[in-house]
């Protein structure tokens, strides 16, 4: 199996992981559960996509800048742009 594809397997299962927290909260808000477990279980979930998008750009950056081969000037600029928007989402300001 190659690292691309073990990449992309760890991160379909975060998200699929940050999909249950997130009808976890939905059935809490349903049956009227304790606002405090409410949002502590979006923090939760908050951390999980920061994480998410961290080890997203971190595999972007390891594909990209393997030693021994050169990374064209379109990857690296496409990695610029991401970085930027994660990081204005990051901080919470619009994109």
């Amino acid at each position: 199996m190659t690292e691309e594809k073990i990449s992309q397997e760890m991160l379909i299962n975060r998200l699929k992981r940050i999909e249950g927290q997130v009808r976890g909260v939905q059935n809490m808000i349903r049956e009227g559960r304790d606002c405090e477990e409410i949002v502590m279980q979006i923090a939760a979930i908050r951390s999980g996509i920061e994480s998410l998008g961290t080890l997203l750009l971190s595999n972007y950056m390891q594909l990209c800048f393997r030693r021994g081969t050169e990374c064209e000037p379109a990857s690296i600029e496409s990695l610029r742009r991401a970085i930027l928007i994660w990081g204005r989402t990051h901080v919470g300001e619009p994109i």
